[in-house]
Protein backbone atom coordinates (compact mmCIF):
# COMPACT_ATOMS: atom_id res chain seq x y z
CA UNK A 1 0.00 0.00 0.00
CA UNK A 2 1.32 3.41 -0.50
CA UNK A 3 2.07 5.68 1.64
CA UNK A 4 -0.26 9.22 1.59
CA UNK A 5 1.28 12.35 -0.06
CA UNK A 6 0.60 13.99 3.44
CA UNK A 7 1.86 11.69 5.47
CA UNK A 8 6.00 10.87 6.14
CA UNK A 9 7.01 7.37 5.60
CA UNK A 10 7.94 4.75 8.11
CA UNK A 11 11.15 5.54 9.40
CA UNK A 12 13.58 2.00 8.57
CA UNK A 13 16.53 3.02 10.10
CA UNK A 14 17.89 1.50 13.27
CA UNK A 15 20.16 2.83 16.04
CA UNK A 16 20.66 5.05 19.03
CA UNK A 17 19.55 8.55 19.85
CA UNK A 18 21.07 10.71 22.14
CA UNK A 19 18.29 13.06 24.02
CA UNK A 20 18.91 16.35 26.29
CA UNK A 21 15.80 15.93 28.02
CA UNK A 22 14.31 18.71 29.59
CA UNK A 23 11.99 19.52 32.86
CA UNK A 24 8.55 18.69 33.27
CA UNK A 25 8.93 15.48 30.25
CA UNK A 26 9.03 12.32 31.39
CA UNK A 27 11.30 9.76 30.01
CA UNK A 28 7.95 8.06 28.47
CA UNK A 29 6.92 11.46 26.77
CA UNK A 30 10.33 11.70 25.20
CA UNK A 31 10.05 8.39 23.98
CA UNK A 32 6.26 8.88 22.92
CA UNK A 33 6.92 12.24 20.75
CA UNK A 34 10.05 10.58 18.90
CA UNK A 35 8.04 7.79 18.03
CA UNK A 36 4.97 10.10 16.73
CA UNK A 37 7.02 12.40 15.16
CA UNK A 38 9.15 10.55 13.20
CA UNK A 39 6.75 7.31 12.53
CA UNK A 40 9.29 5.01 14.14
CA UNK A 41 7.73 1.36 15.16
CA UNK A 42 9.75 0.79 18.05
CA UNK A 43 11.63 3.04 20.57
CA UNK A 44 12.90 2.61 24.28
CA UNK A 45 15.21 4.01 26.45
CA UNK A 46 18.24 2.95 28.13
CA UNK A 47 17.74 4.54 32.17
CA UNK A 48 14.38 6.48 32.95
CA UNK A 49 15.17 10.47 34.31
CA UNK A 50 13.07 11.45 37.01
CA UNK A 51 10.56 14.15 34.79
CA UNK A 52 12.06 17.20 37.14
CA UNK A 53 15.59 16.44 36.00
CA UNK A 54 17.80 17.30 33.10
CA UNK A 55 20.39 15.81 30.38
CA UNK A 56 20.99 12.38 28.40
CA UNK A 57 18.41 10.30 27.69
CA UNK A 58 19.80 7.12 25.44
CA UNK A 59 16.69 6.27 22.80
CA UNK A 60 17.13 2.99 21.20
CA UNK A 61 15.13 3.08 17.57
CA UNK A 62 14.31 -0.34 15.25
CA UNK A 63 16.57 -3.23 15.89
CA UNK A 64 18.78 -1.08 18.32
CA UNK A 65 15.89 -1.60 21.25
CA UNK A 66 17.34 -5.23 22.27
CA UNK A 67 20.43 -3.40 23.08
CA UNK A 68 18.51 -1.27 25.57
CA UNK A 69 18.82 -3.37 29.10
CA UNK A 70 23.10 -3.78 28.01
CA UNK A 71 23.40 0.25 27.63
CA UNK A 72 20.82 0.15 30.68
CA UNK A 73 23.73 -0.96 32.55
CA UNK A 74 26.63 1.35 31.83
CA UNK A 75 27.64 3.91 34.87
CA UNK A 76 26.48 7.24 34.81
CA UNK A 77 27.72 10.74 35.71
CA UNK A 78 25.50 13.76 37.61
CA UNK A 79 25.71 17.11 38.08
CA UNK A 80 23.51 18.01 41.02
CA UNK A 81 22.47 20.23 44.22
CA UNK A 82 21.76 18.92 47.33
CA UNK A 83 19.93 21.59 49.77
CA UNK A 84 20.47 21.37 53.49
CA UNK A 85 18.14 22.03 56.22
CA UNK A 86 15.02 19.99 54.24
CA UNK A 87 13.64 16.46 53.98
CA UNK A 88 10.36 15.14 51.91
CA UNK A 89 8.87 12.45 51.76
CA UNK A 90 9.97 11.39 47.68
CA UNK A 91 13.85 13.00 48.76
CA UNK A 92 13.47 15.75 46.07
CA UNK A 93 11.86 19.25 45.61
CA UNK A 94 8.74 17.60 44.00
CA UNK A 95 7.59 15.91 47.42
CA UNK A 96 5.62 17.01 50.65
CA UNK A 97 8.14 18.38 52.96
CA UNK A 98 8.71 16.42 56.15
CA UNK A 99 11.62 17.91 58.11
CA UNK A 100 13.26 21.23 58.30
CA UNK A 101 16.11 21.96 61.18
CA UNK A 102 18.50 25.12 60.71
CA UNK A 103 21.84 23.98 58.58
CA UNK A 104 23.84 26.96 59.82
CA UNK A 105 26.27 25.54 62.11
CA UNK A 106 27.32 22.90 58.98
CA UNK A 107 30.39 23.52 58.12
CA UNK A 108 32.12 23.22 54.56
CA UNK A 109 34.92 20.51 56.46
CA UNK A 110 31.42 18.73 57.99
CA UNK A 111 29.78 18.23 54.55
CA UNK A 112 33.04 17.28 52.89
CA UNK A 113 33.45 15.07 55.48
CA UNK A 114 30.09 13.53 55.41
CA UNK A 115 30.20 13.01 51.23
CA UNK A 116 33.25 11.19 51.62
CA UNK A 117 31.61 8.10 53.37
CA UNK A 118 29.92 7.38 50.16
CA UNK A 119 32.14 7.04 47.52
CA UNK A 120 33.19 3.31 46.99
CA UNK A 121 31.11 -0.03 47.25
CA UNK A 122 28.11 0.44 49.83
CA UNK A 123 24.77 0.08 50.48
CA UNK A 124 21.51 2.14 49.79
CA UNK A 125 18.51 2.54 50.51
CA UNK A 126 15.96 3.00 47.84
CA UNK A 127 13.75 6.02 48.32
CA UNK A 128 10.00 4.90 48.71
CA UNK A 129 9.33 7.50 45.47
CA UNK A 130 10.66 5.23 42.83
CA UNK A 131 10.36 2.43 40.40
CA UNK A 132 11.50 -0.48 42.74
CA UNK A 133 9.90 -3.32 43.32
CA UNK A 134 9.18 -4.96 45.89
CA UNK A 135 6.54 -7.79 46.26
CA UNK A 136 6.12 -7.64 42.61
CA UNK A 137 4.65 -3.92 43.31
CA UNK A 138 6.37 -0.48 42.43
CA UNK A 139 7.35 1.47 45.15
CA UNK A 140 5.75 5.01 44.29
CA UNK A 141 2.62 2.83 43.81
CA UNK A 142 2.72 2.12 47.04
CA UNK A 143 3.56 5.84 48.35
CA UNK A 144 0.33 6.82 46.72
CA UNK A 145 -1.49 4.53 48.73
CA UNK A 146 -0.13 6.30 51.62
CA UNK A 147 2.10 3.42 52.87
CA UNK A 148 5.74 3.30 53.81
CA UNK A 149 7.30 -0.35 53.83
CA UNK A 150 10.64 -1.26 54.83
CA UNK A 151 13.28 -1.37 51.93
CA UNK A 152 16.54 -3.17 51.89
CA UNK A 153 19.71 -2.14 50.72
CA UNK A 154 21.17 -2.07 47.60
CA UNK A 155 24.53 -2.90 46.42
CA UNK A 156 25.56 0.20 44.42
CA UNK A 157 29.22 2.18 43.71
CA UNK A 158 30.13 5.62 43.69
CA UNK A 159 33.34 6.16 42.02
CA UNK A 160 33.44 9.69 42.04
CA UNK A 161 31.58 12.66 44.51
CA UNK A 162 33.09 16.10 43.98
CA UNK A 163 31.78 18.67 45.49
CA UNK A 164 32.35 21.47 42.88
CA UNK A 165 30.26 24.53 44.99
CA UNK A 166 29.24 25.13 48.66
CA UNK A 167 26.83 28.23 48.73
CA UNK A 168 25.06 27.59 51.73
CA UNK A 169 21.73 25.80 52.00
CA UNK A 170 22.66 24.86 48.30
CA UNK A 171 25.47 21.91 47.65
CA UNK A 172 26.81 21.36 44.18
CA UNK A 173 27.95 17.99 43.29
CA UNK A 174 29.63 15.79 40.14
CA UNK A 175 28.61 12.17 41.15
CA UNK A 176 30.04 9.13 38.74
CA UNK A 177 27.85 6.18 39.81
CA UNK A 178 26.78 2.38 38.98
CA UNK A 179 23.69 1.69 37.99
CA UNK A 180 20.44 1.87 39.99
CA UNK A 181 21.89 4.53 42.16
CA UNK A 182 19.70 6.73 42.81
CA UNK A 183 21.28 10.50 43.84
CA UNK A 184 18.19 11.42 45.73
CA UNK A 185 18.61 8.70 48.58
CA UNK A 186 22.57 10.00 48.60
CA UNK A 187 21.73 13.69 49.10
CA UNK A 188 19.18 12.08 51.94
CA UNK A 189 21.99 10.40 53.86
CA UNK A 190 24.42 12.88 53.84
CA UNK A 191 22.04 15.30 55.35
CA UNK A 192 20.79 12.52 57.73
CA UNK A 193 25.03 12.22 58.51
CA UNK A 194 25.04 16.02 58.49
CA UNK A 195 21.81 16.07 61.18
CA UNK A 196 20.46 18.69 59.43
CA UNK A 197 18.31 16.82 56.65
CA UNK A 198 18.91 17.67 52.08
CA UNK A 199 17.32 16.63 49.58
CA UNK A 200 17.72 16.78 45.78
CA UNK A 201 17.15 19.98 44.38
CA UNK A 202 18.26 19.47 40.87
CA UNK A 203 20.23 16.79 38.77
CA UNK A 204 21.06 16.61 35.30
CA UNK A 205 22.85 13.95 33.66
CA UNK A 206 25.74 14.40 32.02
CA UNK A 207 27.04 10.72 30.71
CA UNK A 208 25.98 7.57 30.49
CA UNK A 209 29.01 4.93 29.62
CA UNK A 210 30.50 5.96 26.30
CA UNK A 211 28.04 8.52 25.66
CA UNK A 212 27.81 12.67 26.74
CA UNK A 213 25.14 15.11 26.65
CA UNK A 214 26.93 17.37 24.81
CA UNK A 215 26.44 15.31 21.68
CA UNK A 216 22.68 14.96 22.48
CA UNK A 217 20.08 17.02 20.88
CA UNK A 218 17.11 19.30 22.00
CA UNK A 219 13.57 18.58 21.44
CA UNK A 220 13.52 22.16 20.28
CA UNK A 221 15.68 20.65 17.37
CA UNK A 222 14.09 17.45 16.90
CA UNK A 223 11.10 19.38 16.11
CA UNK A 224 12.89 21.22 13.37
CA UNK A 225 13.87 18.24 11.46
CA UNK A 226 13.03 15.97 8.66
CA UNK A 227 13.68 11.95 9.10
CA UNK A 228 16.65 12.05 6.92
CA UNK A 229 18.53 14.98 9.28
CA UNK A 230 17.13 12.64 12.40
CA UNK A 231 18.97 9.60 10.95
CA UNK A 232 22.30 11.49 10.50
CA UNK A 233 21.73 12.59 14.21
CA UNK A 234 21.84 8.96 15.31
CA UNK A 235 25.06 7.49 16.77
CA UNK A 236 26.68 5.25 13.59
CA UNK A 237 26.80 1.44 14.46
CA UNK A 238 30.57 0.83 15.65
CA UNK A 239 30.20 3.51 18.21
CA UNK A 240 26.49 1.64 19.33
CA UNK A 241 28.87 -1.62 18.91
CA UNK A 242 31.49 -0.38 21.17
CA UNK A 243 29.24 0.90 23.29
CA UNK A 244 27.48 -2.69 23.82
CA UNK A 245 30.89 -3.99 24.73
CA UNK A 246 31.89 -1.86 27.07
Amino acid sequence: MEERADRKPRFEASGILLVDKPPEWTSHDVVAFVRKTFRIEKVGHCGTLDPAATGLLILVLGKATKFSQILSGNDKTYECVMRLGIETDSYDMDGKVVYEKDYSAVTEKDIRAAAKKFTGKIMQIPPMVSAKKVGGKKLYELARQGKTIEREPVPIEISSLEITKIDLPDVYMTVACSKGTYIRSLCFDIGNILGCGGTLFSLRRTKSGLFCVDNAITLEKLREIDQKELESSMVDIQTMIAAVKQ
